[in-house]
C-alpha cells in the first residue's frame, strides 16, 4: 500500500479522500478534517450539552488541528483519549499523580489473532490444584513487577492505564477541555476486556507461554466468595499489601458492603450475594442502558450513570477489598490505584466473565450504535506496540483467543428473591410536591413516586418496555465514597434483608477525582418487582432511600419512574 509522510509520521494514502475535504461547523479548536466519510450532527442531549459537532470515523486516517498539523493520534469517532496531550491525573485529596504511557510515534491497528486454541480462564481459587498454571501466574507478574517503569509492559505502568483512562489523565480527542472518562458510561465493559487482553498477553510473552491465561475471582458463586488464598500469601508476587485485613479468608464477601461489617451469618451472607446477583443480571438488566450504562459519544460531558453490574458489585468490591487505614482506601478502593494490586485484573476478569453470561445465558445483545462500535482505546501490547483498538472487535472472546471455564457453576441464576409484602408500607417522609428541595443524604427519606400506568401490563409490553425507577441530581463531592441503599413498598418499621424484593437496590460511588461536586443519576428497574409485591395496578410506589456512607444532596423532585425501551 502506497503511504505518505505527513509532520514526521507515516500513514497510507488510502486514508485521504479522492474529492476535495468536507466540511461542517467545527469546534473553534478543530479548523479542517481530512477524511474519507464526514457526517456532522449538532445535538443537545438530556442535560442541554452539545453532543458534538463532527464526527470523523478515522481507521487508518488522520486528523487535522487548529495549526493544520495532523494528530498521529487522532480517533476514529464517537469519543477517543488524546495521548498527545496526556496530563496529571487527578487523586481524591486535590494533588495530581503522573499516570501517562511512554510516548511512542508510531500505532499498529489492532488485527484479530489467528484461529487456534483457545486459552481458558479458571478460577482463581482452582488454581491451588493446578501448580503448574500457578507457578506461571506468579512468575508473570514477578517479572511484571520487575520490568523497569518506563517499560509499558510493567506492572506499574499496567497500573497506570488504569489510573489516565479513569482519573482524568486524557482529554478527549478534538475536545482539550473535557476529559475522557471510561467508567459510569457504555465504556466500562469493553475498555476493561481489552484492557485484560493486552495485561494478558503481556504476561504470556514473559513467561514464554502464549496459551497462558489470567484467572477470575468468582465471588459470584460461593466457593468464590472470600479473596482468593493465592493472593494472601506474604511472600507471593501476587500479593499486595494495602488491604483490608479484616476481610482476609475466610472471612465471605460481602456484594452490597456499606462500610462496616454488618454482623450475619455465613448463610445469611452467602444467600443475599445470590439474590443481590440474581437483582442485578437477572431481573434488573433489562435494557441495555441498565446493563452496559449511559451512552457516551465524542464531544459529550460525561453523563452520569452506570450500567447495574458496574454499581453493583463491582463498585462494592473494590470499596470492600480496599485499606481503611488508608486515606482513600487505596490500593482497590479507589481508581488510580486499584491497578496496583494483581486481585484487581482477577477482579474484572470475573466482571468481563459476567459480560459473557449476560449474553451466553441471559438473551443479552450487543449495543447496536456505531458511537459505541467504532469507540476506540490504545493499549500497548506484549511487544511493546502501541495498539490501536476498536470496541466492536471486543465483543466476541473466541475471536480474541479465550473462554471462561464453563464447569464453573452460577448459581444466582436460579436465586430469585422473595417479598415479605407488608401490610405496614412505609409512609412518605417528605412532600412530593415540594420538587425543589434538596435534602441530605444523612437521613432515611421516603418519597411517593406515581407509576406512569395503573394497568397490568402485558408481557410483551414488558420485554418492549421496561419500568425504571430513576433518581435524579444525586449530589456530592468527587474525592468521597458515597452509598445509599433504595428500598420500595418497604415495612415501615424495620427493612428488610438484602435477600428481599423490597430491597430494589444500592448507589455507590467511589472516590476517583478531586474534591468537585459530582451529579449523578441512578436507575433501577423494578418491572419485576412489582409483580412480586403485587403493585401492578397500583398509581404510586413508595421509595426509601437509607444513607451508608459519605455525604450529599438530592433534590426531591429527580424521583419519577418511566417506561424505557429494552434496547
Amino acid at each position: 500500500m502506497a503511504s505518505s509522510t505527513i509532520a514526521g509520521f507515516l500513514f497510507p494514502t488510502s486514508s485521504f479522500p479522492p474529492n476535495q475535504p468536507q466540511k461542517c461547523s467545527l469546534p473553534r479548536n478543530l479548523k479542517q478534517y481530512h477524511t474519507g466519510r464526514v457526517r456532522c450532527k449538532a445535538t443537545d442531549d438530556d442535560h442541554g450539552l452539545n453532543r458534538r459537532n463532527m464526527l470523523v470515523p478515522l481507521g487508518a486516517g488522520v486528523l487535522y488541528g487548529a495549526a493544520g498539523l495532523t494528530n498521529p493520534f487522532a480517533f476514529a469517532l464517537p469519543v477517543g483519549p488524546d495521548l498527545t496531550k496526556c496530563g496529571p491525573s487527578e487523586k481524591p485529596d486535590g494533588s495530581t499523580i503522573e499516570c501517562c504511557p511512554p510516548t511512542t510515534t508510531s500505532i499498529l491497528d489492532f488485527k484479530l489473532p489467528d484461529p487456534g486454541p483457545l486459552r481458558t480462564r479458571l478460577a482463581a481459587q482452582d488454581l491451588a490444584k493446578d501448580p503448574i498454571h500457578l507457578a506461571k501466574y506468579k512468575k508473570a507478574i514477578e517479572l511484571m513487577r520487575a520490568l523497569p517503569h518506563d517499560d509499558p509492559r510493567s506492572l506499574a505502568q499496567q497500573a497506570e492505564v488504569h489510573c489516565s483512562y479513569c482519573n482524568n489523565g486524557y482529554p478527549q480527542v478534538g475536545y482539550p477541555n473535557l476529559k475522557m472518562q471510561v467508567h459510569s458510561c457504555w465504556l466500562f465493559f469493553p475498555f476493561h476486556r481489552w484492557y485484560l487482553y493486552f495485561y494478558e498477553k503481556i504476561m504470556g510473552e514473559l513467561i514464554g507461554d502464549p496459551t497462558f491465561a489470567l484467572p477470575f475471582w468468582n465471588w459470584d458463586a460461593p466457593a468464590g466468595m472470600c479473596i482468593p488464598e493465592i493472593f494472601t500469601d506474604p511472600t507471593s508476587s501476587l500479593y499486595d499489601q494495602y488491604r483490608n485485613a479484616k476481610h482476609q479468608p475466610p472471612k465471605l464477601l460481602d456484594l452490597n458492603f456499606s462500610g462496616t461489617d454488618d454482623e450475619v451469618d455465613d448463610a445469611t451472607r452467602i444467600k443475599e450475594n445470590l439474590t443481590t446477583m440474581y437483582q442485578q443480571m437477572v431481573s434488573k438488566a433489562k435494557s441495555h442502558r441498565l446493563f452496559y450504562g449511559t451512552p457516551y459519544s465524542a464531544g459529550d460531558h460525561l453523563i452520569p450513570g452506570e450500567g447495574n453490574l458496574e454499581l453493583i458489585p463491582h463498585d462494592n468490591i473494590h470499596f470492600w477489598t480496599g485499606d481503611p487505614k488508608q486515606a482513600h482506601r487505596e490500593d482497590m478502593g479507589t481508581f488510580y490505584s486499584a491497578g496496583r494490586d494483581p486481585l484487581f485484573y482477577a477482579h474484572h476478569s470475573n466482571v468481563d466473565r459476567m459480560w459473557s453470561i449476560y449474553k451466553s445465558k441471559l438473551g443479552g445483545t450487543d449495543i447496536e450504535k456505531t458511537d459505541w462500535l467504532d469507540t476506540e482505546f490504545l493499549f500497548y501490547d506484549q511487544k511493546k506496540n502501541l495498539v490501536r483498538v476498536k470496541v466492536r472487535d471486543s465483543l466476541d472472546t473466541t475471536k480474541l483467543g479465550y473462554v471462561y471455564d464453563d464447569k464453573v457453576e452460577i448459581p444466582w441464576l436460579t436465586s430469585k428473591p422473595t417479598a415479605r409484602k407488608s401490610s405496614n408500607k412505609r409512609k412518605p417522609t417528605v412532600s412530593f410536591a415540594d420538587l425543589t428541595t434538596k435534602f441530605s443524604l444523612t437521613d432515611t427519606i421516603s418519597v411517593e413516586v406515581k407509576r406512569p400506568s395503573r394497568t397490568k401490563r402485558t408481557m410483551a409490553e414488558k420485554a418492549a418496555q421496561d419500568e425504571v425507577l430513576v433518581i435524579k441530581g444525586i449530589e456530592f463531592a468527587g474525592n468521597e465514597t458515597v452509598k445509599f441503599d433504595v428500598y420500595v413498598n418497604d415495612d415501615a418499621e424495620s427493612l428488610a434483608g438484602k435477600d428481599k424484593s423490597e430491597f430494589v437496590g444500592s448507589f455507590i460511588d467511589l472516590p476517583h477525582k478531586e474534591k468537585k461536586d459530582i451529579k449523578k443519576n441512578l436507575m433501577l428497574s423494578i418491572t419485576q418487582l412489582l409483580e412480586e409485591l403485587d403493585a401492578e395496578t397500583d398509581s404510586s410506589v413508595v421509595v426509601t432511600l437509607v444513607p451508608k456512607v459519605g455525604k450529599g444532596t438530592i433534590t426531591i423532585g429527580g424521583f419519577s419512574i418511566e417506561l424505557i425501551n429494552t434496547t
